[in-house]
């Protein structure tokens, strides 16, 4: 798998994260539409172009689990955080913070999983 598609892989993984986290939170001031879900993502995807460039700084096969899957899914899930924290000036609540590390892991290990897999099959 080359970089690029590895990139976008982690991106189309954090998209489809923020999609369902509109779906779940949508609100009346934070509807469920192309707005809304933008909103969502892109503090998630300052999150992914700063895990990139480490994987870069650090030479790492970006499609591997560990380090990079690993790095990505901290880097991204710590950023995105961050930055909501900042545009709300406070603290996510802790089951906020808990869901969006699980599901944003979930999806983005899980296609470096899947990978993984599909790959020693057909070795």
């Amino acid at each position: 798998m080359t970089r690029i598609s590895a990139l976008s892989a982690d991106v189309i993984a954090i998209a489809v994260f923020a999609l369902f986290a509109r779906i779940a939170h949508q609100t009346d001031d934070m509807p469920l539409n192309v707005a809304g879900w933008l909103s969502t993502l892109w503090p998630f995807l300052v999150g992914v172009a700063l895990a990139w460039a480490a994987i870069a700084l650090a030479g790492w096969n970006g499609a591997r689990v560990a380090p990079a899957g690993v790095t990505t899914w901290v880097i991204t899930a710590a950023v995105g955080l961050g930055i909501w924290s900042l545009r709300n000036g406070e603290l996510p609540h802790w089951s906020f913070i808990l869901v969006a590390a699980v599901m944003s892991g979930l999806l983005m290990l899980g296609w470096r999983a899947v990978a993984a897999a599909v790959g020693r099959r057909r070795t």
